[in-house]
């Protein structure tokens, strides 16, 4: 399994609605991929704030460079659309 099939089938395989081959498959991928453990790891912990509503307050200083960081990628974006129109 490569990581593109990984992040194809991590909807199924949080939702626990894929075949047993494919979950073997893919929990072996993950024995050997941090990157991927990463994301599925994340993406668990961020369904399970949300479905318990637990809320959390960032520090400023992070809400502030993670705004920053958002503004900066959406600007790039934006004027990599209009410079290919």
């Amino acid at each position: 399994m490569t990581c593109s099939d990984f992040l194809k089938e991590l909807t199924d395989y949080l939702d626990d609605t894929m075949d047993t081959r494919t979950k073997s498959e893919l929990e072996e991928h993950l024995q050997w991929c941090h990157n991927c453990y990463v994301v599925c790891n994340t993406t668990k912990r961020t369904i399970e704030i949300y479905r318990n509503n637990e809320l959390y307050e960032l520090p400023n200083d992070l809400r502030t460079r993670l705004r920053s960081a958002i503004m900066s990628k959406c600007s790039a974006s934006k004027k990599e659309t209009t410079e290919h129109s």
